[in-house]
Formats: structure tokens, sequence, C-alpha cells
């Protein structure tokens, strides 16, 4: 598989601060990549240091397996880093007119890129009328207008209401199922679960993770169990070798996953112990929790 971008060692100070700590990863054609972390965890730093637009302090990148320089490169990419920056009283026809002709575009395209983010009815609406939401799919559609190979969004969704979230996101997967790879920065983890195939946690400038968001954390999740005769039910669990780390809580115990196993293999095996159980819930551990454990780690 064709890889798109790939970033070794990549690093960038500002002055005694570190923005950026050497990270590495590989972007492969036609995938939907996430750069999670919260605010200031060096997204926004990186997209800048392989746009060409930040240097980095040490480290370096290549676009398209290298096989092109980094100006040609730039041709083949779409990236939105910063808010809309339209003409208020131009219509969205004629500020995507304007960034043709800046960036040497056939305007042929223009139509067909506002059908894509859902603007063709209000082509012809000036710029100062959009609503946030409808600000930030003109971008998109200015960052569409070249074809690019890969779309670079940075927070795309930042300040919009649920409604406005979700015609992005139904936007970001249209674009990707036509084979466009993305990738895109958030701190939005529903955002990073919903989109993305990929991700990358950063914290504090250091990547903590790179890999398909499904494996971001090999916990399994975790049972609450519950029996009448509790120090009998721990001594049952700590000899199982899918259990992990067990919580005692007023209402039962909390038994992390090693493997996945079958609740009705629990309750089996706990019957044949001599173990009635009262309670037996399986909770799989969502993106945020996977994601909150992991940044916590020192």
């Amino acid at each position: 598989m064709e890889t798109i971008l790939e970033i070794n060692q990549l690093h960038k100070n500002y002055g005694a601060l570190t923005a950026v700590d050497r990270i590495s990863f590989q972007i492969k054609k036609g995938h939907v990549y996430g750069i999670l972390g919260p605010n200031g965890s060096g997204k926004s730093t990186t997209l800048g240091m392989v746009l060409n637009v930040v240097n980095p302090t040490s480290g370096d990148y290549t676009w398209f397996e290298g096989n092109t320089s980094n100006h040609d490169a730039l041709k083949r990419i779409g990236a939105i880093i910063e808010r809309p920056n339209f003409y208020p009283s131009m219509s969205a026809v004629q500020n995507l007119e304007l960034v043709c002709k800046i960036k040497n575009i056939d305007p042929s395209k223009i139509e067909e890129k506002l059908t894509v983010v859902d603007l063709l009815s209000r082509k012809h609406s000036p710029f100062k009328t959009y609503s946030l939401g409808m600000k930030q799919r003109l971008a998109i559609a200015s960052a569409l207008l070249n074809d690019p190979e890969i779309l670079i969004l940075d927070e795309p969704t930042n300040g919009l209401d649920p409604k406005g979230i979700r015609q992005i996101r139904d936007i970001i997967q249209q674009i990707a199922s036509n084979g466009t790879t993305i990738l895109l920065a958030s701190h939005l983890l529903d955002e990073v679960e919903k989109v993305c195939t990929d991700v990358v946690v950063l914290r504090n400038g250091k990547m903590l993770y790179s890999g398909p968001v499904g494996e971001m954390n090999r916990n399994h999740g975790s049972i609450f169990i519950d029996a009448a005769n509790r120090d009998a039910l721990h001594e049952f669990l700590k000899d199982k070798p899918y259990a992990g780390s067990i919580t005692k809580h007023d209402d039962g115990l909390e038994v992390k996953l090693y493997e996945d196993v079958d609740n009705a293999q629990i309750n089996k095996d706990a019957f044949e112990s001599g173990i009635i159980l009262s309670k037996l819930l399986h909770k799989k551990q969502s993106l945020e929790d996977q994601f909150i454990e992991l940044t916590n780690q020192n």
C-alpha cells in the first residue's frame, strides 16, 4: 500500500518549550487518520511542519514515498489549518473563483465541490451570511478544488453545534469513501472514533500510540460481578487467565479483562465452583476511557 506521508523523528522546540518530541509514523493511502490529543499536545505544530509552514528543529518527513519535492507535493494536498478566511461580501462562487485564480486551478469544479459540502443552493449568498458550520464547509470545498490525494484538517468541527459536527463528519466520510486519504487533528474523542480508521495519540508533544483505532488499547473492557460470598468470588477470579486487576466496590467487584471471555462461560465456571452470581455485566472500554487511561500514564 502506497505511503502518502512518512514522518521520521520529527522534533520542534520553541525556545525551552518542546512542542513536538521526536515523533514517527506513516500515513497510508486510502485511510482516515486522526491526530488525537488535548490542546497543547502538538497536533497543529505537527501539521504545520509537514505543510512546510513551520520549520522543524530536527527530524524529517517525506511525501508520496519521496518521489516528489515538498513544493510539488503541496500541489497534491488539500489543507485547512486555520479558520476560514474569505471575503465577507463575496459569494461562495466568487470566493472559490479567486482561490482558483491564485492557485492556478481550473474553476470548472467549483459547483461539484459545493455539491459535496451541500452548499450549492447557497452558492450566490455572501460569505458574511453563512453560519460557522457553512463557513467551515466552504473551506473544505476550497481545499478540494485541486482534487487532492490527501485532505488535511485541523480541528474541523471546533466551535460547531451538534448538527454542524454531524454535517462535517458526514462530509469527511463521503470524501474518504471516494478514496481520498484524510488526516485530521482533533481533541474530540467521539469524532475520531466515528470517523477515523487509524489514530496517533499525542500528549505534551510525545507520541503515545500509533495504529488502528480499535487497537489503541488492548484492554478488553471490564466485568462488574457480584455474589453473596464476595471473598470466595474474589479467590475464584484471581486464578482466571482473563482476569486482571480486581477492584472492590460497594455493589460488587470490577474486573479488568486481559482477553475476551463469554459471560455464559464465566457464569458456568462460577457455578461449578459453588458460586451463584447475582450480577454479571460486561462493559467494553470506550475510546474515551482508553484515551484517558493512556494519557494518564507516566
